[in-house]
């Protein structure tokens, strides 16, 4: 499945679930995308106005979507992908005449629900509310909806989403690509390394640095176990003593660091966007890509605006449905 959306603002949000039938399929994963200089002409007019995106290749082995169907039919795949609300009317009438066979579900979340636990972070787009839609997933969708993936939308899917979908999870809730040489010291304080109380919930745990943009969530287990409740906890204590920088992936790695079921690195080949702050251009990770993440402060859509694109933006350029370049 190829997906990609372009945010400029949080005004209001809402949470987009997309149900297909398995299999979807783009075309084969992009192990040679390895670009080192750019070779796109970008536009100088001005858009402001959606634009239909390129031609979406599914594999032979797609089935067409029953529109008899219910979200609680167990065949189907699950993807949540949190939206502004101020194109979600002009993104779905795009995407229900370019992809007939996707089934877009609309769910709104309330930012007040996490308004009052959101800390400031090193980037004012971090303390958006629409960052911490994810931790609500289990509430948002019904209850019959037992697994669901979830995606940021500065992504694209490069690869058959379905072998993402039938990750095994073990006896773990969420599956991700786990970073076990990433220094996990950075993402907390002082605060946090001088008070037992809070460092201790590493005891006995080997916690692995991942990116919670891009995960398999076992919602049941999810539900049974409160962890909604338990990442609350830990903005609630961030709010009182400052235990990190960034915005709401240290809650994730507190709960979840060390009981993630570990997916090939593939399925996240994140920093695109380069770091926090000042952004730069970066390459992926050696090894085949299946996902293309421009995690981090420098997004496609901005660089491409601004006719300062990095390499690999060349990539997002085609599918930017709200864009001003074009390829």
């Amino acid at each position: 499945m190829l997906w990609v959306m372009k945010l400029s603002g949080f005004i209001s949000a809402a949470m987009v679930m997309i149900i297909f039938s398995p299999s979807l399929q783009s075309f084969p994963p992009a192990v040679a995308i390895r670009s080192s200089s750019s070779s796109s002409n970008f536009d100088s007019d001005i858009r402001f106005s959606f634009r239909k995106s390129s031609v979406f290749q599914n594999g032979r082995e797609c089935v067409n979507w029953n529109k008899n169907k219910t979200v609680c039919d167990p065949s189907l795949v699950h993807i949540a992908i949190t939206l502004d609300i101020e194109y979600l009317r002009e993104i779905k009438t795009l995407v229900s005449s370019t992809f007939p066979e996707l089934n877009l579900k609309i769910y709104n979340f309330n930012p007040e629900i996490v308004k009052n636990l959101i800390s400031s972070s090193v980037r004012q787009a971090l303390e958006q509310p629409l960052n911490y839609a994810r931790n609500y997933l289990s509430d948002i969708l019904e209850s019959c909806v037992e697994r669901v993936i979830y995606l940021d939308s500065d992504l694209i899917v490069v690869d058959d989403v379905y072998k993402l979908w039938v990750t095994e999870l073990d006896s773990k809730t969420v599956g991700a690509p786990e970073y076990c040489h990433a220094n996990l010291t950075k993402y907390f304080t002082s605060n946090f390394w001088s008070n037992e109380r809070y460092y201790g919930t590493f005891n006995g745990r080997k916690p692995c640095y991942f990116n919670a943009g891009v995960m398999v969530i076992d919602l049941k287990k999810w539900r049974r176990l409160g962890f909604t409740k338990r990442i609350e906890k830990w903005m609630k204590i961030q709010k009182i003593g400052r235990i990190y920088e960034l915005g709401s992936l240290p809650p994730f790695l507190l709960v979840f660091g060390g009981y993630v079921a570990p997916i090939e690195h593939r399925w996240n080949q994140h920093g695109l966007g380069g770091d926090n702050v000042r952004g730069s251009c970066r390459d992926p990770h050696s090894g085949p890509v299946s996902l293309l993440h421009w995690s981090g402060s420098g997004k496609p859509w901005l660089r491409l605006d601004s006719h300062q694109p990095c390499p690999l933006d060349a990539l997002w350029a085609p599918y930017d449905l709200y864009g001003t370049g074009s390829v």
